[in-house]
Formats: C-alpha cells, structure tokens, sequence
C-alpha cells in the first residue's frame, strides 16, 4: 500500500511567480517613498517660501500698490479724496520743478557712482597691489562715513560749506579771497557742493568692496604679464578691472539707489535750495505730501522714482551680466 506525505503539490509556475510578485511590491515601495519623500521636499519648499514672500508682499507690495493707488486721487491727507486718473503723472512730468529734481537727482549719479568708481579703481588697485602695512586700519577709516548716519554728516559738512567755515578760512589764509562764497547758498555750487559729500560718503564702500575683489586676483597673472613686457596701466586695465566686474556692478547697483533717493543729505543741507537748485525727487514727495498737501502727486512722484530706479539698475546689472 502507498502512502501520500506532505500537502498537495502546487501548480507549475506558481514557485516562479511568487518571488517575482514579490518583487514588483518592492519595486512599487521603493517607488512610493521616494514620491513621498520629493513631495514632502516640495511641500516644504513652498512653506518656507511662503513666509518671507508673505513678509515682502507685506511690507513691499503692498505699499508699492497703495501708494500707486493713491497717485491716482487728488487728495490732501486729511479730507476727502477725488479720483483724476493719470492727472498727477502729468503734472510730475510737466511741473518744471518736478522735471529738474529728476535732472538733479540724474546729476547726483555723478556724483555718488561714478566719480567714486573712478578713484575707488585706483586708489583699491594702489593699496591691494602696494601690500602696505595697517591695511586693515585704512579700510575702516575710508568706510567710517557708511557707518555715521547721514543727518550727523549733513550737519558737519554744513558747517564745512558755512560762509565762516574752514573752506572759506582757507581760501583767505591763502589769498583767494574772490573765491569764498555761501558754498550751499550759491545756484551755480549748491548742487555740487551736496554731491561732493556724496562722493565722500561712497568712496569708502567702494573702495572696500573693491578692494575685497582684487584681493582674489591671484599673483601669477600680474606676474605673467610683466613678462610679457605689460607695464602697470597696461596690467590694471586688462587683468584688474576685468577680474572685478562683479564688484564693479554691486558698487554702481548701490551708489545709484543712494543717489537717486538722496533726501536726508539735501533736507539738512539746502532744503532743495537755493530756490529749487538742489531739489531731488525723494524731497519733492516729502514736499508735496507734508508741505504742499498733494499727497496724490506726491504718490505719483514716489512711483515714478521706483520705475526709473528699478530701470536703471535693470540695464547696469544686464550689462554687467553680458560682459561678463
């Protein structure tokens, strides 16, 4: 008689099978997790985006949209307001006032970009190529005026441009007696008289951050070149500015904002006088809104400003871009 042990035997294929199952739930697994896994870095990602979009929607935007409504009303801060649509914008490119604040502000690039990119060129590549001793000492002296705030530097220079200030007492001390005049009070140098404190204020950053990039630039290329018979202009126009466009773009990006913006230096110095000599943009909004009580022109003011600097510093750093 036979006996039959064990269970039943299972169907060809089923051994085969199984494993393979098995390994597809592996696969669909693995699968799983790592979809989970990037939308949770996903869902991350939007969360900590949120929160500092949510700060400068708050405290950018959404001031930027008030006040490019209100530059749509005439209205005096206090009462009602009048809807007149684009009237404002008319008269801030009308007003000759309003135009010859923008021609001075344009004026005060001048003065606040270019002038100290100039000397900041020379006077970074001079202390970098020079290797002098304390240079840590002289880049906090030329960067000391960043530090001070602007109304302290205003009224010391005030008292500099004074009729019985130390420039007018030098110029005496030294026989140029037809030379001293009210430096803040004369149409002809008021504006240039601000500006010049503009190019004190910027040179040190300049010259710093300046001085930061030509610090990287390294030896062998000056070294290769004096072999090549280059001399020393020869040298900082073909391998020092290049080597610090970068730096060159963050200096005129900054200097540009500052001087188109300048309001503190111009309400303790001149109050946009003599007349309206020294009269810039960002004293024209205080003006018209706290003086004048046009806070709609005021608006429209402000908004221009925004476009034309946003415009201007748009083309410096796609130029920068391009050429490098």
């Amino acid at each position: 008689m036979s006996t039959i042990s064990g269970s039943p035997s299972k169907p060809a294929g089923t051994q085969s099978a199984s494993p393979k199952r098995a390994g597809e739930g592996r696969r669909k697994k693995r699968y799983f997790d790592r979809s989970t896994t990037h939308g949770s870095r996903i869902l991350a990602s939007i969360v900590l985006m949120a929160v500092p979009f949510a700060v400068y929607a708050a405290f950018m935007l959404y001031p930027l949209a008030r006040v490019f409504i209100l530059s749509l009303y005439e209205w005096d801060g206090l009462g009602y307001s009048t809807f007149v649509g684009l009237e404002n914008y008319v008269t801030t490119f009308t007003d000759p006032i309003l135009r010859s604040a923008f021609v001075h502000a344009l004026i005060l690039i001048i003065f606040y970009a270019v002038i100290p990119l100039a000397v900041g060129l020379v006077l970074a590549s001079l202390l970098t190529r020079s290797r002098i001793r304390g240079l840590g000492f002289f880049r906090t002296v030329v960067f000391l005026p960043q530090v001070i705030a602007m109304v302290v530097l205003a009224i010391a220079w005030r008292g500099i441009y004074a009729p019985n200030g130390p420039i007018n007492k030098f110029l005496r001390i030294i026989g140029l007696d037809s030379w001293t005049r009210s430096w803040l009070g004369d149409f002809t140098f008021a504006l240039p008289a601000v500006g010049f404190v503009g190019t004190w204020v910027s040179l040190g950053l300049v010259t710093v951050l300046l001085m930061s990039g030509m610090a990287r630039i390294p030896e062998d290329l000056y070294e290769a070149a004096m072999l090549d018979g280059a001399g020393r202009i020869r040298q900082f126009f073909a391998i020092t500015v290049p080597s610090v466009r970068a730096e060159v773009v963050v200096s005129l990006t900054l200097t540009i904002i500052a001087a188109l913006k300048t309001f503190d230096l111009v309400y303790m110095t001149t109050s946009g006088g003599p007349g309206s000599s020294t009269t810039v943009p960002s004293y024209e909004v205080y003006n018209q809104a706290f003086r004048i009580g046009q806070v709609g022109t005021a608006s429209s003011l402000a908004v221009v400003l925004t476009v034309v600097i946003f415009v201007i510093n748009l083309v410096v750093n796609l130029v920068g871009e391009r050429e490098e």
